[in-house]
């Protein structure tokens, strides 16, 4: 596959440089320092250097089924318009609640049958859209479980923690769309090495 080089704009780039003066981030492993120093610069939030929970070798593996083609599954429209350079499935629009059952969990369970296993998820929005995609048999690549809140969004993030599942996700009820699609940006942006090509 030929990849074209992205061009990083002058503010973006000082951006950085102003972020690393007030943090060192030279002590995370690759993946993690690019997931962690996007996620702070889509939020401007120096604290989700603590904050942000990761494991790199999940990243690695994450990284190789990205750059090899596995679906990107977001559940909402506002987490995948901050995803460039990729397409995603979002099927918000085509859920309905029910009893017991929200339109973002609904939403996952739809994109879930439409993907199937291997995807990277990344949900930026709804606890229970995390919740809903605990329950499934979805072996995700990777799932961004960054959503907002002070119901249900600490809970659902601690669930998936707890799940063993590949994951980034964070400890404080912060999150939301520009982080959690900043943290797969992260991921798409990063160059792919030798080893990893499939």
């Amino acid at each position: 596959m030929n990849r074209v080089a992205r061009v990083v704009h002058p503010i973006e780039q000082e951006s950085y440089r102003r972020l690393r003066t007030r943090l060192d981030t030279s002590h995370f492993p690759p993946l993690t320092r690019a997931v962690v120093e996007r996620v702070i610069h889509s939020a401007a939030d120096l604290e989700y250097a603590t904050d942000l929970v990761m494991a790199e070798d999940d990243l690695v593996k994450a990284h190789a089924a990205l750059h090899a083609g596995a679906p990107v599954v977001v559940d909402v429209e506002m987490v995948g318009a901050g995803i460039t350079r990729r397409e995603t499935v979002c099927r918000l629009g085509d859920a309905t609640a029910g009893p017991g059952l929200t339109r973002s969990a609904h939403g996952i369970r739809l994109a879930y049958e439409q993907v199937g296993p291997g995807a990277l998820w990344v949900i930026g929005n709804a606890p229970t859209a995390l919740e809903e995609l605990l329950t499934l048999d979805a072996s995700p690549a990777l799932v961004i479980g960054l959503p907002v809140g002070f119901v249900g969004a600490v809970e659902s993030k601690e669930a998936l923690r707890a799940s063993g599942l590949p994951a980034v996700s964070n400890v404080s009820e912060k999150g939301g769309s520009a982080v959690a699609s900043a943290a797969l940006n992260a991921l798409l942006y990063h160059p792919v090495s030798s080893e990893e090509t499939p």
